[in-house]
């Protein structure tokens, strides 16, 4: 892994980890040896009709492939990130170092870890690469597809072992499980709901993307400069949607500790935001609602989801009523306590390695 990807990873924009607690001193060498590629879709249809004659999805691996008679991959495990982040997200010491390593629940001796870039994302086609505004406007659909794709042609999956995402990904793993249900033997979608996006979720984002585009500066995608205005804008609504009260009172004690972390996240944010690739983002999840499906979702799942998460609040009372439709799911709502972080508790393995671990175990072999 480079340093600057290690950087990216750190103050990069992951919607889903809480930005006001330090991750862990971790030092580089305790990964297993991280590989990148690019898997090319070509002439690839989006759900909204458009195409693009060439779709690039960039990704990472870890591990060594394990192949039946037939030469499919069978101990594949796809890790699925959240709204602008990428597969180094997965990287981060609260996460790898709490689960890729020797006699960890995702051992990358025993498993082929592979972390996409979804659609938009990272080093995958996005807006930012030249066509902007006029790049194809897709949604979570396109971003299973396309990642089913890389698993199954572009690597050679049979039946992938586990599918994992977080935030979104947490939500394309539903719409995996419900587009693929003989794919995968296990799903773990971590922090979110299973249900069209209303109310205050769906509201926020949406105050993010005309935030960005009331700003003159953005003229319609064409800036000659990011929109600053709009993406400071859009780097408020994402702190308070990845907070978490507890820890933020805890992490920021005195006036002087707020002022210094707003500032240090603004200026992160706009040091590597880019307006349009953040507006794709946001919006692609206008359509999801993989509620009246639920049932199709034959594989295991184990969903978890925390009590004090902005986006996806237990008061809702929605996972209650979702988690009995699924055949073979078990819900999880992990208690506010030290090892939570608002919705970013997804990337902090710590909070949930334990169940996870028993999950694999309960999964070996079906």
């Amino acid at each position: 892994m480079r340093s600057g990807e290690l950087r990216k990873a750190l103050l990069g924009l992951v919607l889903a980890a809480c930005a006001w607690v330090a991750a862990p001193a971790f030092a580089e060498s305790a990964l297993p040896p991280v590989h990148e590629a690019d898997f090319t879709l070509w002439n690839f249809h989006y759900h909204s009709g458009e195409a693009l004659p060439v779709l690039k999805l960039h990704y990472r691996t870890l591990g060594t492939p394990r192949r039946d008679a037939n030469g499919r991959i069978v101990n594949m495990v796809m890790i699925l990130h959240g709204t602008g982040g990428d597969g180094t997200t997965f990287l981060r010491p609260i996460f790898a170092g709490e689960l890729f390593g020797p006699g960890q629940p995702l051992d990358a001796s025993r498993y082929f870890i592979v972390l996409p870039d979804a659609i938009g994302h990272g080093g995958s086609s996005k807006p930012s690469n030249g066509l902007r505004m006029k790049f194809p406007r897709y949604d979570y659909a396109d971003m299973v597809e396309a990642d089913h794709r890389l698993a199954t042609d572009g690597l050679g999956a049979g039946r992938i072992r586990l599918v994992l995402g977080t935030s979104m990904g947490c939500m394309t793993a539903f719409a995996w499980g419900e587009a693929y249900p003989d794919d995968a033997v296990a799903l773990a979608p971590f922090a979110c709901l299973p249900t069209a996006l209303v109310g205050r979720n769906r509201l926020w984002r949406r105050m993010l993307i005309e935030g960005i585009e009331a700003d003159p500066a953005w003229n319609g995608g064409d800036y000659a400069a990011e929109p600053q205005a709009g993406l400071r804008t859009a780097s408020d609504l994402l702190t308070i949607a990845g907070s978490a009260p507890l820890v933020m009172q805890k992490a920021l004690p005195t006036p002087e500790a707020v002022d210094k972390s707003l500032a240090d996240r603004t200026a992160a944010d706009l040091a590597h935001l880019d307006a349009n690739d953040l507006i794709y983002q946001v919006d692609a999840s206008r359509d999801y609602d993989p509620s009246k499906g639920l049932e199709s979702i034959t594989a295991p799942v184990l969903w978890i989801n925390s009590a004090d998460d902005f986006i996806n609040p237990p008061e809702l009372g929605i996972a209650e009523a979702m988690a009995p439709r699924l055949k073979r799911g078990r819900f999880i709502l992990l208690p506010i306590g030290e090892n939570t972080h608002g919705h970013g508790t997804h990337t902090w393995a710590v909070a949930w390695k334990d169940q996870l671990a028993r999950f694999l175990a309960e999964t070996e072999g079906k």
